[in-house]
């Protein structure tokens, strides 16, 4: 449940395009009085000048910014991810900067200099690593793809600006062409039962991660090619007298083999988007991950913790269930709480009304600072039922999309998301999405300490959502057992996405058993656990992302009792630093926090959740 993020260098799909008409004009000039009825004075924070003075001036803030400007310049300039000159610029771009920084006199920094020295050495680091991890994953399909080279070089030549031989380049399509067409028959070689890898012709024998891989990237090249052939037909009439009909041979070639991967190897349905395969990445790459995301603990550890928190979650099911009368059988209670869900229409009023009931608590509690313009600026959207099929429950942000059937859903599909939206399911997200949630992060971050985008996780935003979840429940938001499963059911479905995530990218699950687990075991919809298998292993996430949400909601909590159940700070305090110190791995907010003594070779160590989680 979430809203526009970058992971991982896996930009997410562009999910909405907003278009302010007059009407909606109008809902939000009457969204803003309703928000004016929980206005506060001091709470509301207004002081436009405090973004600017109330944090400390890191020496590490010009570097940081010259970097990321200097980054993307060359994001920009070398925009084909395969191309190996990107992969020797990109290297030597983050070698020289950690030869930059190593410079530096890291002791006579402040702490935020210092925190910010490592969080930068970290991201540099993983970058270096990432490179790695890429080329390997281009070398894995380059029996299928082994035209992606010559692509890249040809985009690369373009951008370089040098002079094209038309002639040359004419010969050399013909060539790619045939290329295709060989890899395209040894392919189908490999599709035979008797198939042998030294059969003649070479027979290439793929597995569906990897072919599901090589389409994608296949995809980009042909739109690259594209591209690359758009610069110079018409603009260049030799190019375009020697080039035209070869380049047209090379993309029938592309488009022809792509349906053959797809359809022969995939055992995809011309057009089926639908189908989950996924790419697990291994546990090296799972490994490099949790470095960078500063989490001392292994894979298995993680899983271990998951089915500890799914245990407690169980056993808060059943005693919200003997309430309800249903005993110990906490499925027929969840059953029971789906069908309390509004007419259809009414979701967004329902919505509308959980959202003010969150700013009140918080207001109420003293629990964080919300800005007067946060208040006013949130509004909604209505998902489509498109997006529906990835995304079943809401999204968040300074926009909340609303899940809720449309007229154009078969019966089945309106039930399920009616059923997965119900009224209790609905209040423990719409605070996860907008206050104190994602738009209050969101808020924040765009306001404080912005030159550390590049070291934006979801175990700050994700998990600084799921955390407030753990607050209101331990704060008793929930006034009803009704109201208590609608919170472990989250929970519950937290745990369960560590467990499935991992154990797909450790190749220990597959997509299927991964549905299964969360029909099982957490009680969703069908339709709404394949859409949930579906957005984590679809490509727009990072191995991690479906970690984070639990992970980082316990490293939070673990951080609260420290800092505030020790009497050391206020609730507000806690939280409003947290925001400021923007999306950063939690274990760098600890020590900014607790003013940790701090050395360049700073190496994650805080064993949040004990030393033995397994145990």
């Amino acid at each position: 449940m979430k809203r526009r993020e970058t992971i991982k260098n896996c930009p997410l799909v562009a999910i909405l395009a907003v278009t302010l008409m007059s009407g909606l004009a109008g809902s939000v000039v009457a969204q803003t009085k309703l928000n004016a009825a929980h206005k506060t004075d001091v709470r509301a924070g207004s002081d436009p000048g405090l973004a600017n003075g109330d944090v400390p001036q890191s020496e590490m803030r010009a570097l940081i910014e010259r970097y990321n400007a200097d980054r993307a310049s060359l994001f920009r300039f070398f925009g084909v991810e395969a191309s190996a000159s990107r992969q020797a610029r990109m290297k030597q771009f983050y070698s020289d900067w950690l030869a930059t920084i190593a410079k530096l006199n890291f002791d006579s920094m402040s702490q935020d200099g210092r925190v910010d020295y490592i969080l930068f050495k970290n991201h540099l680091d993983h970058e270096l690593r990432q490179l790695d991890i890429i080329k390997n994953a281009f070398d894995e399909i380059a029996p299928l793809a082994p035209f992606a080279r010559t692509i890249a070089e040809l985009e690369d030549a373009r951008r370089s600006m040098q002079a094209i031989d038309s002639p040359k380049t004419a010969a050399l399509l013909t060539k790619m062409a045939k290329q295709i067409d060989a890899t395209s028959k040894a392919v189908e070689a490999g599709l035979k039962p008797d198939a042998k890898p030294d059969a003649k012709p070479d027979a290439i024998k793929v597995k569906r991660p990897l072919a599901n891989r090589a389409v994608a990237s296949i995809n980009v090249q042909r739109a690259t090619l594209k591209s690359w052939y758009t610069f110079y037909n018409g603009y260049d009439p030799m190019f375009t007298w020697w080039a035209s009909e070869p380049y047209k041979s090379v993309d029938v070639a592309l488009e022809k083999y792509i349906a053959l991967l797809r359809e022969k190897v995939l055992g995809l349905k011309p057009g089926d988007t639908t189908e989950i395969i996924g790419d697990p990445i291994g546990r090296d790459a799972l490994m490099s991950e949790l470095a960078y995301e500063m989490i001392p603990y292994t894979p298995e550890e993680l899983v271990a913790i998951a089915n500890k928190e799914y245990d407690w979650c169980e056993s808060e099911m059943k005693k919200a269930s003997r309430e309800l009368g249903y005993g110990d059988d906490w499925m027929k209670a969840l059953e029971y709480v789906k069908t309390l869900y509004v007419d259809p229409g009414k979701q967004p009023d329902l919505i509308r009304e959980l959202a003010l009931e969150a700013i009140k608590f918080m207001d109420d509690h003293d629990l964080v600072t919300i800005p007067q313009l946060a208040r006013d600026t949130w509004r909604m959207e209505m998902m489509t039922p498109e997006r529906q099929l990835v995304s079943p429950f809401f999204l968040g942000g300074e926009t909340i999309l609303v899940s809720y059937p449309t007229n154009t859903m078969g019966h089945e599909a309106k039930m399920m998301s009616m059923r997965g939206n119900n009224i209790h399911f609905s209040r423990a997200t719409v605070f996860h999405e907008l206050i104190p949630g994602h738009h209050l992060q969101g808020f924040m971050a765009n306001r404080y300490r912005t030159y550390r985008q590049p070291f934006s996780t979801p175990f700050w935003t994700e998990g600084g959502a799921l955390y407030w979840e753990m607050l209101l429940w331990d704060m008793n938001f929930a006034k009803s057992p009704e109201n208590r499963i609608g919170m472990l059911f989250w929970r519950m479905h937290r745990s369960a996405r560590i467990i499935f995530s991992l154990s797909f990218h450790l190749e220990k699950m597959t997509p299927q058993e991964c549905i299964d687990l969360l029909v099982k075991k957490v009680g969703h919809e069908l339709d709404n656990a394949t859409a949930e298998v579906r957005r984590s292993f679809g490509g727009g996430y990072g191995p991690l992302y479906q970690c984070s949400y639990l992970l980082g909601g316990l490293q939070l909590r673990a951080l609260h009792r420290e800092l505030v159940d020790s009497g050391k700070m206020t609730n507000r305090d806690f939280h409003d630093a947290v925001l400021k110190e923007n999306r950063v791995p939690i274990e760098m907010i600890r020590a900014d926090l607790t003013k940790q003594k701090l050395t360049r070779d700073f190496v994650s160590n805080w064993k949040f959740y004990g030393p033995n989680p397994g145990q």
